[in-house]
This record gives C-alpha cells, sequence and structure tokens, in this order.
C-alpha cells in the first residue's frame, strides 16, 4: 500500500493547476474605472503591508519555539522528541502561511473585477466572485495533501521510517507548525478587520448617519483591508490546519486501529477524491438575475451537494478495496452527512431567507438592547443542533466502524469521519472565501460612486457570503471537534507507550476534574482575550475618525479626502500588538498543566476544552452571523430600512457580533486542535518532568 501514496502528488496537481486556472480567469476580467483601480491598488497596499509584518512577527515566535524544539529532540537524541519533529513544525507553518498568502493575494485583486462584473449582471458577479474563491479553497487542499505526501516519502524512503505506529505518530506532530501559524492569522487579522468595521460601523453609520463603505468614512480603507487579511488570509490559514489535521490524525489512529499503511492511503484517496468532487461541482454555481437569497443559497448548494453526493458514491468501493470492509465507509458518509447538516442548520440560523434572522431584525423595534438579547439567545439555541449532530456522527462512525468489538478500529471510524466532513473542503471553502470578495466589491462600488443597482447586487452577494462564511465555519468547527478527539486519543495512546505505568484517566480521578476545569477556563479566557483585543484596538480607530471629522474640514462636504492610512496603520499596530498574548496563552496553558498535572490531567485539560471551545465557537459564529443578516435585512427595505432607528440598533448589534463571528468564534477551533497538538509535541517532557512524579 505505501506504493500507492503517489497519488497524493496527482491530487495536489490537479487541485493547484485547477487553482491557477482559476485565477488566471479572474486576473483576466477588468478592473473597471481609474476610481476603481485607485481604490483596489489601496487596499491591496494596507494588506500587503500589513501581512508582511505580521509574518516578520510571527517568525520571531517560530525562531523560538522550533530551537526549542530541537533542543528536545536532538538533547536526548530523539527519545523525548522526534528528531523530525521541529523541522515539520517549520514546514507546516510556512504551508499554512503560503495558503492564506495566496488567496488574499487573488481577493485583492478580485474585488474591483467583481464589482464591474456585477455592473454587467448579477450571474456575472457571483461568477467572479466564486472563481477567486475557488483559487483559495483548491491552492488549501493541493498545498496540504502535498504537505502531507512529501512528508510521508521523506520519512519512509529517505529517512527509512517503515514502522506504520511509528510512522503515524511522527506525522501527527507535524500539525502543530499549521496550527500554530493559522492561530496567529486567525486572531490577528480577526482583530484586524473587526477593529475597523466596528470603528467605521460605530462612528460613520450611527453616529455620522452616512452608508456604509461611505468614502468620507476615514476607516473604510481599514475595513476593506480587514476583509482581506482576516476573513481571507486568516480563513485559508485556519483551514488549511482543519484539512491537513484531520488527515494525520487519521493516520496515528490508522497505526493503533490495525490498519497500517493501508488506513494511512484512505484518508489521502478520500481527499484526492474529493478534489475531483469539489471541481466538478464547481462548475454547476451560476445563478439568474434578479435571484433572491434563497435562489442564491440553492446555487451554491447545487454545487457543495453535489461534489458531497459524488465524493460518497466513489468512496464506497475505494474504502472496500482499501480495507476489506464496510464500516469505515459508514463513518465516511456520517461525516459527510454530518457537514451538510451542519451546513444546513447554521445556513438556517443565519440566513435572512429563514425566520430566525427575520424574527432578529424584528427585535430592533424595541433597541439595541432587544436585538442584543435576541442575538445572544438565538447564539446559544443553534448549539444544539450542531452538538447533536456531531453527537450522532461520532457514533455511528464509533459503532459502524467496528468500535464495539475492537474499540481502536471505532476510534478510527471517528478520525475517517472527520476527514469525510472536510474531503470536499475545496468547494465548500470557495464559497466561504467568495463572501470577503463581494464585500469588498461592495465597498468599491460605494466608493467609486456606481450605480445603485450595482450596491444593490453586491449587497446580496454579500449577504449571502455572511451565510456561507457561517456555513464554512461550521464546517470547520465540526471536523475540529472530530480531530479533536482523533488527537486526544493519539495522545492517550503515545502517553501509553512511554511510560509504564497504568494511567487512571477516569472522571473520578480529581487530576481529571481539575484538568476539565482548566480546559474550560481556557476557553473562556481565550474569548475575552480576542474580545478584549478588538475592543481596545476599535477604540482607537473611534478616535481616529471623530477626530478627522472634527479637525479636516471638508470630508463630510466630500470636498476633502480623509487621511486612510491613519487608521490603517492604528489597525496594523493594534492587531499585531494584541495577537501575541491569546496565541502564545494555547501553547503555554498545556504545558504548565503538564508539568504541575501529569499527563493525566492534560487529558482533563483536552476534555474540557474541546467541549466548552466547541460549543462556544458555534453560539459565537451563528449569533454573529445572524446580528449581520437582520442589519442587511433591514436595509433591504425591511421594518424602516437604512437611516431608520430600527437600522441604528442593527447597526449596534452587528458591532457585537463581530469579533463574535470574525474573531473569538472562528479562533476556537484552531485552540482546540493546537492545544492537542502541542500536549503530543510536549508529551515526553511532561511525563519526565512534572509535579505529580515528585509527590
Amino acid at each position: 500500500m505505501e506504493n500507492l501514496f503517489w497519488i497524493g502528488f496527482v491530487g495536489a496537481l490537479l487541485a493547484l493547476g485547477f487553482a491557477a486556472i482559476q485565477a488566471k480567469k479572474v486576473l483576466a476580467f477588468s478592473e473597471g474605472t481609474d476610481r476603481m483601480k485607485k481604490i483596489a491598488a489601496a487596499i491591496r497596499a494596507g494588506a500587503n503591508a500589513y501581512l508582511k509584518r505580521q509574518y516578520s512577527t510571527v517568525l520571531k515566535v517560530f525562531a523560538i519555539v522550533f530551537v526549542l524544539l530541537c533542543a528536545m529532540a536532538f538533547a536526548t537524541k530523539g527519545e523525548m522528541l522526534s528528531v523530525y519533529t521541529p523541522f515539520a513544525f517549520l514546514t507546516g507553518g510556512i504551508w499554512s502561511m503560503l495558503a492564506g498568502f495566496i488567496g488574499m493575494k487573488i481577493a485583492t485583486n478580485a474585488n474591483a473585477r467583481t464589482a464591474q462584473a456585477a455592473s454587467e449582471s448579477l450571474n456575472h458577479g457571483l461568477r467572479v466572485a466564486f472563481s477567486s474563491g475557488s483559487v483559495m479553497g483548491f491552492t488549501v487542499v493541493g498545498l496540504g495533501i502535498l504537505d502531507i505526501t512529501i512528508w510521508f516519502y521523506l520519512l519512509y524512503y529517505v529517512f527509512g521510517v517503515k514502522d506504520p505506529t511509528t510512522l503515524g505518530n511522527i506525522m501527527v506532530m507535524n500539525g502543530m507548525g499549521a496550527s500554530f501559524m493559522a492561530l496567529f492569522a486567525r486572531v490577528g487579522g480577526g482583530i484586524y478587520t473587526k477593529a475597523a468595521d466596528v470603528g467605521a460601523d460605530l462612528v460613520g453609520k450611527v453616529e455620522a448617519g452616512i452608508p456604509e463603505d461611505d468614502p468620507r468614512n476615514p476607516a473604510t480603507i481599514a475595513d476593506n483591508v480587514g476583509d482581506n487579511v482576516g476573513d481571507v488570509a486568516g480563513m485559508g490559514a485556519d483551514l488549511y490546519e482543519s484539512y491537513v489535521g484531520s488527515i494525520l490524525a487519521t493516520f496515528a489512529l490508522s497505526a493503533v486501529g490495525g490498519y497500517g499503511f493501508a488506513g494511512m492511503l484512505l484518508p489521502i484517496a478520500l481527499a484526492v477524491v474529493g478534489i475531483v468532487c469539489s471541481l466538478l461541482g464547481s462548475f454547476l454555481v451560476r445563478t439568474k438575475e434578479d435571484a433572491s437569497q434563497t435562489d442564491l443559497l440553492k446555487s451554491l448548494r447545487t454545487g457543495t451537494y453535489t461534489a458531497a453526493g459524488l465524493s460518497a458514491v466513489i468512496a464506497a468501493p475505494l474504502t472496500y478495496k482499501l480495507l476489506g470492509t464496510w464500516g469505515p465507509y459508514i463513518a465516511i458518509v456520517a461525516g459527510l452527512v454530518g457537514g451538510c447538516a451542519i451546513g444546513y442548520f447554521t445556513e438556517y440560523y443565519t440566513s435572512d431567507s429563514y425566520k430566525p434572522t427575520q424574527k432578529l431584525a424584528e427585535a430592533s423595534e424595541t433597541g439595541s438592547a432587544t436585538i442584543i438579547i435576541g442575538g445572544l439567545a438565538l447564539g446559544m439555541n443553534s448549539t444544539m443542533a450542531s452538538i447533536l449532530i456531531v453527537a450522532v456522527a461520532v457514533l455511528v462512525s464509533f459503532f459502524c466502524a467496528g468500535g464495539a468489538a475492537d474499540y481502536s478500529k471505532g476510534l478510527y471510524g471517528i478520525g475517517i469521519a472527520g476527514v469525510g466532513m472536510l474531503s470536499t473542503l475545496g468547494i465548500t471553502l470557495a464559497t466561504d472565501a467568495y463572501g470577503p470578495v463581494a464585500d469588498n466589491a461592495g465597498g468599491i462600488a460605494e466608493m467609486s460612486g456606481l450605480p445603485e443597482s450595482v450596491r444593490d447586487r453586491t449587497d446580496a452577494l454579500d449577504s449571502l457570503g455572511n451565510t456561507t462564511a457561517a456555513t464554512g465555519k461550521g464546517f470547520a468547527i465540526g471536523s475540529a471537534s472530530l480531530t479533536a478527539l482523533a488527537l486526544l486519543v493519539s495522545y492517550v495512546d503515545i502517553v501509553q507507550t512511554k511510560t509504564s505505568e497504568v494511567l487512571d484517566f477516569s472522571l473520578t480521578n480529581p487530576i481529571i476534574l481539575v484538568g476539565l476545569f482548566v480546559g474550560a477556563m481556557l476557553t473562556f479566557v481565550f474569548s475575552a482575550l480576542t474580545m478584549s483585543a478588538v475592543q481596545t484596538a476599535a477604540q482607537s480607530i473611534v478616535v481616529e475618525v471623530r477626530r478627522q471629522f472634527h479637525e479636516i474640514k471638508g470630508i463630510m462636504e466630500g470636498k476633502t479626502d480623509p487621511d486612510y492610512s491613519a487608521c490603517v496603520d492604528l489597525c496594523t499596530k493594534g492587531a499585531l500588538h494584541e495577537m501575541v498574548a491569546p496565541a502564545l496563552l494555547a501553547i503555554i496553558v498545556p504545558i504548565i498543566t503538564g508539568l504541575l498535572l501529569g499527563p493525566v490531567g492534560v487529558v482533563g485539560l483536552l476534555g474540557g476544552v474541546s467541549v466548552t471551545g466547541f460549543a462556544m465557537a458555534v453560539f459565537m459564529s451563528n449569533a454573529g452571523g445572524a446580528w449581520d443578516n437582520a442589519k442587511k435585512y433591514i436595509e433591504a427595505g425591511h421594518h424602516g430600512g437604512k437611516g431608520s432607528e430600527n437600522h441604528k440598533a442593527a447597526v449596534v448589534g452587528d458591532t457585537v457580533g463581530d469579533p463574535f463571528k470574525d474573531t473569538s468564534g472562528p479562533s476556537l477551533n484552531i485552540l482546540i486542535k493546537l492545544c492537542s497538538t502541542v500536549s503530543i509535541v510536549f508529551s515526553g517532557l511532561i511525563i519526565s518532568f512534572n509535579l505529580m512524579n515528585i509527590l
């Protein structure tokens, strides 16, 4: 079976080739007028400047961690840590960074082109924006499968690691670099985009009463830059990490479950099948002029559901051929169906085509307080569907994969279900990544003075993008819960192998209970730090926008241009300063917990952060998405329309939801997996040096 891993290179070539074709296609479209080109260039320059400074900051942290890992690996001659892990940590981080960077580059080149295309027709605008999203989607899966395949060939053929268990345990540690980079990208980008968005909305729309993306607003360029560095570059790194993490966790469980290299080949083969099916499904995404939100959702569903259905059909003979049993195939289908079900319920709770968001918009009739209360209740209520779907997927996967007779085979079923959920990530991420492009297109249309009909079309695409973005986050969070369980099992297996003691992992063990409390606490402290970071950065933007309105004469009359660069610079400094603490928290807390409570305490921590992090992430993402679409529902002419008191109340709700859905919420799924991979990487250190050994 190990001779067939070359199919990973085929899948990577298909994905990256298709991404290159789509990028060339997007760049062939017109950017529109000179004014549109100028605005797009300013957004590009701001995004490039931010990422350059972010990467230079992260590079310093990576260098410190790399030196620490090298010291652990080489000082103990590979006993405490594999000598390959430090280098895999670096490559994982680099590939994750590259995935986000490429997505950001195409998005900043597609925004004006989407606005120009939308001036021709709604379908044309959708196709340009979706094509740019496809570049992101297929780049992520292409780079992910390429990274995994290269490392497999290096370990097996160059370094001679022939034992499946050893190879699987080494490979699962490779995800730490990707998770590390993803957390910095998601948190830093999320702080940037929401600081600009909140600042622009509170002063521009609520206080000054000017439209969204009005060129008189000093924060409007920073707001559009934020869409790219947060919702595109940050999301690309995030989903790259989720994709790679699910496959690597299944690698480790394959060895535990006794499937060997055949069990490792299956997730690679599923990823290749998913790439082909996603490619076919992408051609089905198109719509008609004057399409409603329901029509637009149907268009995207046609592509994603077709890809998922084709993957399910092809996976059947593939799974049986490789493993000789039908159990894991049912687990794969459970993952695929679970992913689609999470996507559906996310749409239900966040799209203004359904009652929950429409009812939330109605709450604006009585002011800001009631719409905020309604959004919190909606988000909390929405967790029930996602959690029950994942619970059913876990149980079906475990028992159908043979968990009743062989516990290890059941755990492999859970891991392969996570791979199934993300197997069609190419098209799922394309529907997600197109949203920020449509949002930018609307901003450019407004600032360029294009006809109102163009803004209506971009607003329709943007509103759809809010729903698809929430759907993408739902997939990421759902797969994170399955992957976290797989990584937790992998951690326990590695710890049991390294220690000669019989460890007590029961819930009645006080150390496990303390670990659970620490894990739950970590979720809330991390969320607090990221929310507080947005608040601090947004306050500086609010002060700056007010200053410019007061001191620069002629802004409100449109006679003088605001100082856009001042807001861009403030957002950049604020994001880079505030992102370090929450990112380091995910690394430091598992290590300190392990040194104090030992490996048993770490198991409790991982359980606590996985359960509370999953529920909190769903709550935040769905509440934020609903608040945003409730605002857009009112702007479409319902409940008083733009400029009404209802609209102002909805804007306040949206500003509360901004850090929920684009900073804290989506960062939590990375937190869950980073805690797991950090615990695995430092398991040797924790076993050798912990307070429980002394006591």
